[in-house]
């Protein structure tokens, strides 16, 4: 207990060192500095306010066992004897909730995030479920509070889409969605199909931390812009001008395409998003599989062809392979009911996280 209260001090020391910082002319002129000194003030900030609430209790419950001792009036030592098992029974409360605020936090959480979901096998059928995705998860957006706009997509050949992608706006976005990346396996009766038999298709999807210009520097020397025309769905005005754009980063081979906005102007600066974002994960990946040797956590492996959930609709349920958990609901989590399954991704991840720092 020592320990954790000499790292609780050590923590408040430093929220009030930053708090001091971030007033400071010189650093609010260095705008990256800033930026990154305010998300550490706001990070602490909760961790030290359920400290100062822990050091209360403690110290209330000192004084209260100091007046038992003193005290000869029945009804004062009552009132303490009450106020002592009150307190005490808060204090193993606040210990856990410390614990979880301890847990190292993913610096990325915080960030909108973009999302892709593209067709893999199963033809259109995979396209069909990428379009049930997409509407499963802005209906789960919409639950949220959250903002989307779709950046790019590409029909599928009879129904659905071949691929689709968005921006996802809010508060800890990214931390919440990046359970989603991975392998989304589907099995189902086609409705194409006259026979009757269950088909097994598949979608990927990726999520990305939404890269700010302080995150990652993005040389537009490296960049190859192109226009063409905007295919698909959007009436005469997309279909008739070079509104959509295609960007090309020359050192990687990495493409992305932005039609969905109907200015070109739009299109860039979103394009320029998507691109900036995507040579950030690269870079995440790249850090990531470095710590993978030391440290193997639930979702952060970048591993994009892990098989992570299977949705079977003839028995109605939805199995996470990750933490080997079943909702026979399936109906409900199609309708963006997700946040069972993605709170307890979230714990088993912080549970392993503080094993992880158990053991260091």
């Amino acid at each position: 207990m020592q320990d954790l209260l000499q790292k609780l001090q050590a923590i408040e020391y430093r929220f009030t060192e930053v708090g001091n910082l971030i007033v400071d002319p010189d650093i609010i002129a260095d705008m990256q500095r800033y930026v990154k000194l305010n998300k550490e003030y706001k990070d602490l900030e909760e961790i030290v306010a359920v400290y100062k609430e822990y050091r209360n209790v403690i110290s209330n419950i000192n004084s209260s066992k100091e007046l038992l001792e003193t005290e000869t009036d029945p009804e004062m030592r009552e009132m303490a004897k009450t106020e002592i098992q009150e307190l005490e029974d808060k204090k193993p409360e606040l210990e856990e909730q410390i614990k979880m605020l301890l847990i190292p936090k993913d610096p990325e959480d915080d960030k909108n995030a973009i999302m892709e979901l593209r067709a893999g096998t199963g033809g259109d059928e995979a396209c069909i479920f990428v379009e049930d995705c997409f509407r499963m998860y802005t209906m789960y957006f919409k639950e949220k509070g959250w903002e989307y706009e779709v950046l790019n997509s590409s029909e599928g050949g009879t129904k659905g889409y071949k691929e689709i992608s968005m921006e996802v706006r809010g508060e800890g976005i990214y931390g919440t969605l990046k359970f989603e990346s991975g392998v989304h396996r589907v099995q189902r009766v086609p409705e194409t199909e006259s026979q009757g038999r269950v088909h097994t298709s598949a979608i990927t999807v990726a999520v990305l931390p939404e890269a700010e210009e302080v995150d990652f520097e993005l040389n537009m020397g490296d960049v190859r812009k192109d226009t063409f025309r905007a295919s698909g769905a959007g009436g005469q005005h997309i279909n008739k001008t070079e509104s959509a754009i295609r960007l090309t980063h020359i050192p990687t081979g990495l493409v992305v395409e932005c039609q969905d906005g109907r200015s070109q102007h739009k299109n860039l600066e979103k394009a320029i998003s998507v691109l900036r974002s995507r040579l950030y994960q690269l870079e995440l990946d790249r850090v990531q599989q470095e710590r993978a040797a030391q440290r193997k956590t639930l979702v952060s492996t970048g591993d994009r062809s892990a098989k992570i959930r299977t949705y079977n609709y003839p028995q109605g349920r939805i199995t996470d392979h990750r933490i080997n958990k079943t909702i026979y609901n399936l109906g409900a989590f199609m309708n963006g009911d997700l946040q069972d399954m993605i709170d307890s991704l979230k714990m088993a991840e912080n549970a392993e996280k503080m094993k992880g720092e158990a053991a260091v």
